[in-house]
């Protein structure tokens, strides 16, 4: 087996197992943001190593989806039944001592996860699976560069919460309006430049094209619409002049979809 250099960037591999949790907390953080708090027996051995990792929320609507959910085995695919809908989801804080899990959830519309978050309270249930594996971003970095919209949120304020004293970060994040901002805590020096929908004089990709970078080695995350994030990697690449091993750009929900992480 090789060794992994643990000074790298590396993905670590984790056993996929459902669990069924029990709502326990439901807190509004913003109008549009509402975090869910699991827990239950099931949590033990949960396992997330990366900011950005994602569980995968799992919704039956009928007593077939039901059924196949009893007999979910990770990877068994059209063999175990209809499967339920499913979404990933950033899980934005565990604790192993209580048994609890914190998923952020922005309220927007009609998705499976987004309908269940607006009616769910103490007491439902909502299984899990995952996550399947982490990110790890080795703590290397002078400067991180943190970009996305609120779907991102969960992911970015996890990975400022984790930065050491010394480090620096520039955040750019797109939210509706004003009342969407979330106080973003960190031991490093964070910088943050919040791009309104409302009433726009910009957009994020706008926002980023006119970005200074930051000096020093720097790791850059960004995590939006598909194509915007498409769009911003290669602005990061070819206008900034970033080094494509330590920029990461994935789409969290594509334009023409109802749901959105």
């Amino acid at each position: 087996m090789t060794e992994v250099d643990q000074n790298t960037i590396h993905r670590v591999s984790h056993e996929i197992k459902r669990r069924r949790l029990q709502v326990l907390r439901v807190q509004d953080l913003t109008p549009r943001m509402r975090r869910i708090t699991l827990g239950g027996p099931e949590l033990a051995g949960f396992t997330s190593l990366g900011s950005d990792d994602h569980v995968k929320l799992l919704f039956p609507q009928n007593a077939e989806e039901h059924a196949a959910l009893e007999n979910f085995a990770p990877g068994a695919g059209k063999d175990q039944g209809p499967m339920p809908q499913m979404r990933d989801y950033t899980p934005r804080r565990y604790d192993l001592q209580t048994l609890e899990l914190d998923i952020d959830f922005v309220l927007h519309g009609d998705g499976p996860a987004a309908t269940w978050a607006t009616q769910a309270t103490p007491g439902q249930y909502l299984n899990i699976a995952g996550p399947r594996g982490s990110m790890i971003v080795p703590d290397i970095f002078d400067h991180y560069l943190l970009i996305g919209d609120e779907t991102a949120l969960p992911a970015i304020a996890r990975r400022l919460e984790n930065l050491a004293a010394n480090r620096r970060a520039l955040v750019v994040v797109e939210v509706e309006n004003g009342a969407e901002q979330q106080i973003l805590n960190s031991p490093a020096q964070v910088h943050v430049i919040w791009v309104l929908r409302e009433g726009r004089q910009n957009n994020l990709l706008t926002t980023v094209q006119h970005l200074e970078m930051p000096g020093g080695k720097l790791y850059a995350w960004v995590a939006t619409e598909s194509k915007v994030s498409r769009q911003i990697r290669k602005v990061l690449l070819e206008d900034k002049g970033l080094d494509q091993d330590f920029v990461k750009a994935v789409g969290y929900w594509k334009a023409d979809d109802s749901e959105e992480e």
